[in-house]
């Protein structure tokens, strides 16, 4: 049997599965993250700063309380770590064994890693870390600055390749730059380090993409990932005929969901917040099934040359009523405390201006907080004739105490 959804529940089964808006939780703030990440599965790392970055930013959404430090504490407790997922990512230590699958394709060179391998530099950057401990680039020298494979200097390609093989791990970050040690200084004990088969490695993909986003397609749940997509369509064949899946209609398109998540269709929707998000954050990575599932046609602009951009350099979508309903350009200038909103565009599905505007007003005064501003400067909106009302409002932020 087939479910049949409608786009509004699909929505709703998204939304909720993504935690957003955010509920209220107890217990201590850096706990809501640890589950937050958890139930992501993966919260992608990105070096932009135009506002505070994704990683912060995507917890944040989800975590009001979210404090930057969090990520440190919980790396320093050994309960996350950092690892590939489609791109670098935090990822939930309890799933440490399910990053070995790439590991040991690396090393075994079943898949090639995009640095040239130097076996001797590999084994005297292993033999100084056994030696001294944990270290970063930083503290290699190198008689060749450079050589090919993106300007990266040759100590440094050999930690990343023994990094992303397994040999070492992250076991803190110093300024945003990595602090590498071997992996069995690193890993919690009795943590499970067996290698599991490619079953096994397929059956959690898809489990944690469904718990994650709700409903997928197959493509969806192999995205960006290596030689996994047939077995993922096999795996989904079997755990439907066992009922562990269950194949839901969206308007004529076939997806798969959790038999439990469909459970979340009870649950209100609060529809009154709005959260602004980062252009990586775990909803909208996947361009096409946002088009597809809340018709957000959405690209990120900041790649692509300054004539040729339509919103501006840095914009983030804006969730609310259930929808992407608006993309802000913004830019936060620390030096003078000021939140630059370059360009506010409304999406036509906002018929309610005043309802989205007192969202939005106290959305932006958590926002300015969460990026160490205490001043807005509103420089352009679509349409134009709400300026003046923004400005307003953000006259009425900068008094707040």
């Amino acid at each position: 049997m087939i479910e049949s959804l409608t786009i509004e529940q699909a929505r709703k089964l998204v939304l909720h599965s993504q935690r957003l808006p955010p509920t209220r939780q107890g217990g201590p703030a850096v706990d809501a993250t640890l589950s937050a990440i958890e139930q992501l599965g993966y919260v992608q790392i990105d070096t932009i700063s135009v506002v505070q970055r994704a990683h912060h930013h995507t917890l944040w959404a989800r975590n009001p309380r979210y404090q930057p430090a969090h990520l440190d504490q919980l790396v320093e407790q050994r309960q996350v770590f950092e690892y590939w997922s489609h791109a670098a990512a935090y990822q939930p230590m309890r799933d440490f064994r399910y990053s070995l699958v790439r590991k040991q394709a690396l090393k075994s060179g079943e898949q090639n890693h995009w640095f040239r391998r130097d076996a001797k530099l590999m084994n005297e950057v292993i033999e100084r870390i056994s030696a001294e401990g944990p270290l970063m680039a930083k503290d290699f020298e190198s008689v060749v600055q450079k050589q090919q494979g993106w300007g990266v200097k040759p100590a440094k390609q050999a930690l990343e390749t023994l990094f992303m093989q397994g040999d070492l791990m992250v076991s803190k970050r110093v300024n945003f730059h990595k602090v590498y040690n071997l992996t069995e200084r690193v890993l919690p004990a009795g943590i499970d380090t067996s290698v599991p088969t490619k079953e096994e490695y397929a059956r959690h993909l898809i489990f944690q993409c469904l718990e994650a986003h709700g409903l997928a397609q197959p493509a969806q749940i192999a995205y960006l990932r290596k030689n996994v997509k047939y077995r993922i369509g096999a795996a989904l064949l079997e755990m439907r005929a066992a009922g562990e899946v269950l194949q839901v209609c969206v308007e004529g398109v076939d997806y798969y969901a959790l038999p439990a998540s469909l459970n979340l269709l009870n649950k209100p929707l609060s529809r009154s917040k709005l959260k602004i998000l980062s252009p990586f954050d775990n909803l909208l990575i996947q361009r096409k099934r946002m088009k597809d599932l809340f018709d957000f046609d959405y690209q990120l602009e900041c790649y692509v040359p300054a004539a040729k951009r339509k919103y501006g350099y840095f914009v983030l979508p804006v969730l609310w009523n259930g929808r992407l309903a608006a993309r802000m350009d913004c830019k936060a200038d620390r030096k003078t405390s000021v939140l630059h909103v370059h360009h506010l565009v409304l999406e036509p599905v906002v018929k309610n201006t005043d309802a989205f505007f007192q969202a939005l007003e106290k959305e932006l005064a958590a926002f300015m907080q969460f990026n160490s501003c205490r001043y807005l400067q509103i420089h352009q909106t679509t349409p134009g004739c709400l300026k003046p009302e923004l400005q307003k409002r953000a006259r009425s932020i900068e008094r707040a105490p």
